[in-house]
């Protein structure tokens, strides 16, 4: 492998990457990048490695030796210090990040996110070891423009609903919408990491990711996750689409999102572990302005694209209104818009999205058609227990 070089034309030493939560959507796609782009090693740690055992086996693989999975839950593992100190860089991609688990289980989504995580930034700051630690977007709230007038000219303009990593305000909603459980405890974990650096000269990235997109996201129910239980909007319409459910549109689908393909994401992932000297230090929105859709929209392209990818008819009413007390459960609240400013990226890393929505959701939905079409013939063909 010739040598690759970072952007300021340095030679990249091989490194030994502590991957927490590898075995996740994100992980996966990270872990084969890495294995199969760079020299770096990865210590793989999680409590599941379905999406990433092509990667450890078999023996034979041309990266063999420089993955190693790792079963932990970083909740009550006393391994998890000694992984880090023998480790260059620690990445934590582990968190609970599903909306419906906001509402109905806001002591884990705070567990999770917060209480969990300050052991890996302590074992960081305490070995000087290098962190890169995922956020979200969520951590923004609600745009200031939510707030403003419905026939207020300012909605317009991009200062009131652009998300600025070093200016815009983080607003969530009060107390009883338990929904901001999880943006809270993200944005306090961040400011955590961010005391560290300034307190102790803690290396960190955070990274916000918005909405990251691609094969192996999130679960469809029944089959490749619980029975029970609603993954996020573009998991739901997947579902639906591929059980031919019409696509549930939470509170009229009026939320707007942008969505980014995660081979795209995985390339700024990727600059900011091998530019630590232009990364450390910085929050990195990471997401595609340019596809910015309602989830309206979304669930009408979507239902577009997997009617060419399957070859099945739409149906006749493909989608239908719910409440968002109905689909969520009591407690739930929203963000409006999510517009990701990508100024700081662009300048520190000259990282830009590549991939349309089209593109990335004909990607996605192909891949899922086929690899859960014949799983979910085979679970509707079951004899069921007399």
């Amino acid at each position: 492998m010739a040598a690759r070089m970072d952007l300021d034309g340095r030679p990249i030493k091989p490194m030994t990457i502590c991957m927490i939560g590898a075995g996740g959507f994100i992980g996966s796609h990270l872990c084969e990048k890495l294995m199969a782009e760079t020299p770096h090693k990865v210590l793989a740690l999680d409590v599941y490695n379905d999406k990433i055992k092509h990667l450890l086996e078999p023996d034979s693989l041309p990266w063999a030796g420089r993955i190693e999975f790792h079963r932990i839950n970083i909740k009550h593992d006393s391994r998890l210090e000694g992984l880090i100190k023998m480790a260059d860089l620690t990445i934590n991609l582990a968190a609970i990040c599903t909306p419906a688990d906001y509402n109905t289980r806001p002591l884990d989504t705070i567990y999770s996110n917060f209480i969990d995580a300050l052991p890996v930034v302590k074992y960081c700051s305490e070995n000087n070891k290098r962190l890169i630690h995922f956020s979200t977007c969520e951590v923004y709230g609600k745009t200031i423009g939510s707030f403003l007038p419905k026939d207020s000219p300012l909605r317009k303009d991009p200062a009131y609903y652009v998300l600025k990593e070093d200016t815009s305000p983080c607003i969530f909603g009060s107390i009883e919408k338990q929904r901001w459980s999880y943006a809270c405890a993200k944005q306090l974990i961040e400011r955590l990491i961010y005391a560290e650096g300034a307190e102790n000269g803690l290396d960190f990235t955070i990274v916000r990711p918005f909405n990251w997109i691609g094969p192996r996201m999130d679960f469809i129910p029944g089959i490749d996750g619980p029975s029970e239980g609603v993954p996020r909007v573009l998991a739901c319409f997947s579902n639906n689409l591929l059980r031919r459910e019409p696509l549930k549109l939470v509170d009229g689908g009026q939320s707007q999102r942008t969505f980014v393909y995660i081979k795209d994401a995985i390339e700024a992932v990727l600059l900011m572990i091998e530019n630590p000297d232009r990364a450390n230090g910085h929050i990195f929105n990471v997401g595609n302005p340019n596809n910015e859709v309602t989830v309206r929209q979304l669930a009408e392209m979507m239902t577009q694209v997997y009617t060419k990818v399957s070859g099945e008819p739409m149906l006749q009413s493909p989608s239908i209104d719910v409440s968002s007390k109905e689909f969520y459960g009591e407690g739930y609240d929203d963000s409006d818009k999510r517009i990701p400013d990508m100024t700081i990226i662009n300048k520190q890393l000259g990282w830009n999205p590549k991939t349309s929505l089209w593109d990335l959701l004909e990607s996605t939905l192909t891949y899922q058609h086929r690899t859960y079409a014949e799983a979910i013939k085979k679970s509707m063909a079951k004899p069921t227990a007399s």
